[in-house]
């Protein structure tokens, strides 16, 4: 079967995207670096490292296309409640989803859970094809479209090429598609921990003068005791926290969050990655598109990176379906434009925002940190203004795609 689209990157996004066209007929080839499928046993046992906060919109996508009653078979945590506040000073906010009308603001979901749940969707779906282990090498035009060929020598043609590669995004570079990138200055610290009191579905964040640390709940065997942390933090003082051990770790956790949930016991390694913000000069080129990471990088402190690509690919599939019902070429730039500018300004607005709260929280000057507190303080106040907050971190923005809906 000859491929109308090829998806490079079999990650999350990648894989919704497959999901999303193959499940409409359209032919889909995968091409996934990995060695294979994700572990069948996601989601049982101890929680993994990394996790991603699913907006109640990206729900909604996975629920159409079948694969969240998967995901919750296996495991997800559901949080009610959000709590951020200043580790300088006394401003504090909290929303809570009644708030916003709706039961809950998001749910907290293993990584590879969502992956599993993906892969099997696409085992059922006879248009989609996902070979593994395939190392683009080169990307070249041909009279199909593009051609993708790989380090071992097998190519694959298609008239679009969908890059969902990640932020280094190799087919990107091949393309010559510049991407403004800049080092936030940090590195982000994740772990699991175990902590003494429950968290009662509530993602914590405290804004600490190196940077914010995220306490994302999680749940296991029944028990809301289990939290994934982000700890976004400068790069020597990251050195520092990945090199104690786990019980010093667990002392230097209690005291940064300020013991609000008690003792934190750590229950995995301690690993960090460098956090960078990218943005592509452009999103598309004849016969290629590109999603997610590869497109936009953004810090996680709102967690809305793999949300904001899951809306990539919503708004990429339902142009392309738009485009084949009318027999237009799915590579037409034209037709890969409208996607772009659908999606473009949306994320353009979100890595300015991140960066925005970035610098605000980090500034040490007297003056920052008291328009911050008072900031905070008044917001909590204002329920309406709380309320349209509310609606934003959930997803709803702008025109969502009907599968979004």
């Amino acid at each position: 079967m000859q491929p109308e689209v090829i998806v490079v990157g079999g990650g999350m996004v990648g894989t919704t995207l497959a999901a999303l066209l193959g499940e409409a007929g359209v032919a889909v080839c995968v091409l996934d670096a990995r060695p294979g499928p994700v572990d069948g046993d996601a989601g049982r046992g101890q929680p993994a490292m990394r996790v991603s906060a699913l907006t109640e919109v990206s729900r909604r996508l996975f629920a159409h296309l079948g694969v969240w009653s998967a995901m919750t078979a296996r495991r997800v945590t559901p949080y009610t409640a959000m709590q951020v506040w200043d580790g300088q000073g006394s401003g504090e906010i909290r929303f809570a989803a009644e708030q916003a009308g709706v039961p809950t603001l998001g749910h907290i979901v293993e990584n590879d859970v969502i992956l599993a749940a993906l892969e099997a969707r696409l085992a059922e779906l006879p248009a989609v094809e996902q070979v593994f282990d395939a190392q683009v090498g080169d990307l070249q035009h041909d009279d199909r479209g593009r051609r993708v060929t790989l380090k071992d020598g097998r190519a694959y043609s298609a008239p679009l090429v969908v890059a969902a590669d990640g932020a280094r995004s190799r087919l990107r570079t091949l393309a010559g598609i510049e991407a403004e990138a800049r080092d936030t200055g940090h590195r982000a610290v994740v772990t699991t921990v175990r902590v003494a009191l429950p968290h009662a579905g509530v993602a914590r964040q405290v804004f600490l003068p190196t940077g914010p640390l995220a306490f994302l709940p999680l749940t296991m065997d029944g028990e809301d005791r289990y939290c994934s942390i982000v700890w976004s933090t400068t790069p020597d003082e990251a050195e520092r926290l990945t090199g104690l051990t786990r019980e010093a770790l667990g002392v230097a956790l209690e005291e940064a969050f300020e013991r609000r949930l008690g003792r934190v016991e750590v229950i995995d390694a301690a690993v960090s990655f460098a956090l960078a913000q990218r943005h592509a000069a452009s999103y598309v080129s004849s016969g290629l598109a590109l999603v997610g990471d590869a497109a936009h990088n953004i810090h996680p402190l709102a967690g809305q990176g793999v949300n904001l690509g899951l809306m990539d690919v919503a708004v990429l599939a339902e142009e392309l379906l738009r485009a084949r019902s009318r027999g237009a070429e799915l590579g037409d730039v034209r037709v890969l434009s409208r996607y772009a500018r659908r999606r473009r300004g949306d994320n353009a607005a979100m890595l300015a925002m991140m960066d925005g709260f970035r610098l605000l929280f980090g500034a040490r000057h007297p003056a920052w940190q008291l328009a911050r507190n008072l900031g905070l303080s008044g917001v909590d106040r204002l329920t309406p203004l709380k309320r349209l907050l509310m609606r934003q971190a959930i997803g709803e923005r702008g025109r969502l795609p009907a599968s979004c809906r």
